[in-house]
């Protein structure tokens, strides 16, 4: 049966998205007292009033039903931004005994059962325009504890010794898990938070890069769903940044074990920009990488996907920029050979796209360079194109990058002029 739709049919639009509140377990309605603010009572009574004020802001409310505990909910609000301004401007609030209330207050309004993606970014179906995500219904507790958290982590006076009996392998795991939220409000804190504690844990540095792996393996050999790919390759672009010279062995591994393959999954377009940061990084580190790159993106170039075809010549682009000649020439045959197959595409925007390598004033001068090589891989793509193509703008294109090779070496464009022909004619 054929899955397009009659003519004489009217397409029935989508539904908004509903906003969305994570599974949080309310044991008990209870009735919360309003405390003073700081400011009221004396200096020496806050630590108690922090204290006290933590431990309301622990109780969890149902944001599902929109009318019920409106006033025990907006007593909570109240407390979170107090508890916000006051460690905001309160030098010494943070002390060595406040720490376990701070992480328990965050960890029990924040780790929860994150509910699952109606439709996974990246699959067939779906429509980032029209499928907007999920909104947390909970935002109004919970943008507050990550702002408490964040001041706290960026405090003068918090104290990574002390923190380090809260903050451990547990709890990276845990906040790892939220990155699936599909509220890009939270997963923007959640980049932010799990930055600041890769800088200030360096006893976590490597379990947490290890942990970001496993999430990177599981999307990509498994389940294809995960909301936070992107935030996370942002974090890492970073800390790639931060890698000192040579590289080590484990960095190279992560490069052609996690950051090649993720160019395989459908959603390639939800994080590329972000991959693409963290691919080029690695090359302006350590150039010798550029053909196992150029090999690896090669190997998992689209065949029936032209959207995806035109993401990967975006890349390569940038790799080629970023690429050392000497490693080039090792990849220059393959390398246009798939060059060649995308200006000989019948598809409009995969052929313009790798036309406008001509564009590049780099790359022309690589193929320059080049020219007895890459001219006779590339000439029959566009004398071809140059005869048949249905799109002026591309026959446009096509006899800019003919006429650079004819002006680069007339000799050897005659001969690969005369060899078309002739091919042709046996045809």
């Amino acid at each position: 049966m054929s899955r397009s739709t009659p003519k004489d049919t009217v397409a029935v639009q989508k539904a908004p998205r509903r906003q969305n509140s994570s599974r949080f377990y309310v044991y008990q309605k209870v009735e919360l007292e309003k405390y003073p603010s700081f400011y009221e009572v004396q200096p020496a009574q806050r630590y108690e009033l922090f204290v006290r004020k933590l431990a309301q802001c622990q109780i969890l409310f149902d944001f599902n039903d929109v009318s019920s505990d409106l006033k025990n909910k907006e007593i909570k609000r109240s407390a979170l931004q107090e508890i916000l301004e006051y460690i905001s401007s309160t030098r010494g609030a943070i002390n060595d005994t406040i720490y376990v209330n701070v992480v328990r207050m965050f960890a029990i309004n924040l780790f929860r059962t994150i509910p699952p993606s109606q439709i996974s970014p990246g699959s067939e179906g779906f429509d980032p325009e029209a499928d907007e995500p999920a909104f947390e219904t909970a935002w109004p507790h919970i943008q507050l504890v990550y702002e408490i958290f964040l001041r706290f982590l960026e405090s003068s006076d918090f104290n990574t010794h002390v923190a380090k009996k809260h903050i451990d392998q547990k709890f990276v795991i845990q906040l790892l898990e939220l990155f699936d939220s599909e509220d890009p409000r939270e997963r923007d804190f959640l980049k932010t938070i799990l930055h600041r504690v890769y800088g200030k844990f360096l006893n976590l540095r490597a379990f947490i890069r290890r942990s970001i792996n496993h999430i990177f393996f599981q999307y990509i050999y498994e389940t294809e769903r995960f909301n936070g790919i992107a935030e996370l390759l942002e974090i890492l672009g970073s800390i790639i940044n931060g890698f000192a010279l040579p590289l080590k062995e484990e960095h190279k591994t992560f490069l052609s074990r996690v950051l090649i393959p993720l160019h395989k999954p459908s959603g390639l377009a939800m994080y590329h920009p972000q991959l693409d940061y963290c691919v080029v990084q690695f090359l302006e580190k350590d150039p010798t990488l550029t053909t196992e790159v150029i090999h690896g993106i090669l190997r998992y170039w689209p065949k029936v996907n032209s959207a995806k075809e035109v993401i990967f010549l975006n890349e390569l682009e940038n790799i080629l920029d970023a690429a050392n000649p000497t490693e080039l020439s090792k990849v220059m045959e393959p390398l246009f050979q798939r060059l060649a197959q995308c200006v000989a595409s019948t598809h409009f925007q995969v052929a313009e796209r790798a036309l406008y390598y001509w564009s590049n004033e780099y790359i022309v001068s690589l193929i320059n360079n080049n020219i007895d090589t890459i001219m006779p891989i590339l000439f029959p793509s566009l004398y071809n194109h140059a005869k048949t193509h249905w799109n002026r703008a591309i026959q446009g294109l096509v006899y800019t990058a003919l006429k650079m090779f004819m002006e680069a070496d007339p000799a050897l464009f005659d001969e690969c002029t005369h060899k078309f022909r002739q091919d042709e004619e046996e045809e």
